[in-house]
């Protein structure tokens, strides 16, 4: 152990860079607590805090502006891959997609403190058409605020941090070992954050086909749109479909007979969203709401746009 602290007081800035890198690009590698201990070792002179500063900052630049143009280039299909490979829940993109709305570009000032948002905000930002220099200059903001408030907490509580980097060094491979094991656990927990997540939205979905049966058998079922308002900008809803923007059933769905079939669908990884809306109508009574497989792609791909619904099924109440 004494040798990684001879390593942090040598090599300490490109590792700050490395691994505010690698969590800024989505990996599940804490890096506040590496900001923290850069502060403390600036007080004795171990490292030099404006240079760690402008690293961390240079690092989730380079991050930010990559999810930033990847959002601007593909749009939303980047925000679920982001969901896909990520370990936080897949409500990450449906919480914040209006809170973006909101706030605008501002909300990459605060976006690397709130788990899930610090990832899913650049590509956000992209796919809704802010500019490159608002964003540029809102997320060096970010970065600053972020990585200097993780510095200047180390700085502050220096002496505290300096007794547990002491600690370590005595305990030699054992601290190592314990380091990893807190690393394992903080993986752990965000795989059964996640695992719990989908057992959460654990409903029977209803496929294109079925739904194109239903259609051919003149069953009129009632689409939901159940993306939120953001969502809905970026990509036009269903003809016909009722908007459900969260909250309570509206009054057009609370008008629908309980016996009708009531497809709810979304644009989120794993119609997570569509499946919460349909789990909430089935507590309500509506015993035939099913969330749509594969949500607003697979309608667009099955139907393409259309101004109405097939055979003219229109969501009537």
């Amino acid at each position: 152990m004494a040798n990684l602290i001879l390593l942090l007081q040598e090599y300490g800035v490109l590792i700050v860079f490395g691994v505010v890198l690698i969590e800024q690009l989505g990996l599940p590698i804490p890096a506040f607590p590496i900001l923290i201990v850069a502060g403390a070792m600036s007080v004795d002179g171990d490292t030099h805090w404006p240079v760690v500063l402008a690293v961390a900052i240079v690092a989730c630049l380079i991050s930010d502006y990559f999810w930033f143009r990847a959002g601007r280039y593909y749009g939303k299909r980047i925000l679920k891959l982001l969901c896909k490979i990520s370990l936080s829940p897949d409500y990450c993109v449906s919480q914040t997609e209006d809170n973006f709305n909101r706030w605008g570009p501002k909300a990459l000032i605060v976006a690397k403190f709130i788990p899930g948002f610090n990832t899913i905000a650049p590509p956000l930002a992209g796919a809704m058409g802010t500019s490159n220099s608002t964003f540029l200059g809102f997320s060096v903001l970010g970065g600053l605020v972020w990585s200097g408030t993780g510095i200047a907490i180390g700085a502050f509580f220096h002496t505290s941090v300096d007794q547990v980097l002491d600690i370590l060094s005595t305990m030699g491979t054992t601290a190592l070992i314990v380091l990893g094991v807190l690393l394992l656990l903080f993986v752990s927990f965000k795989y059964v954050e996640r695992k719990r997540f989908h057992q959460s939205v654990d409903i029977e979905r209803i496929s294109i086909d079925d739904l194109k049966q239903l259609l051919e058998q003149g069953t009129e079922p009632v689409l939901v749109d159940a993306r939120s308002v953001t969502a809905q900008m970026l990509d036009p809803a269903v003809p016909g479909a009722l908007l459900f923007n969260g909250g309570d059933p509206t009054a057009d769905i609370i008008a629908l007979d309980k016996g009708r079939h009531i497809i709810v669908y979304c644009s989120c990884p794993n119609d997570v969203t569509a499946a919460h809306v349909a789990k909430g109508l089935i507590g309500h009574g509506y015993h035939r709401a099913r969330p749509l497989h594969g949500g607003l792609e697979a309608w667009n791909a099955a139907f393409g746009n259309r101004d109405t619904l097939p055979e003219d099924n229109t969501a009537s109440a």
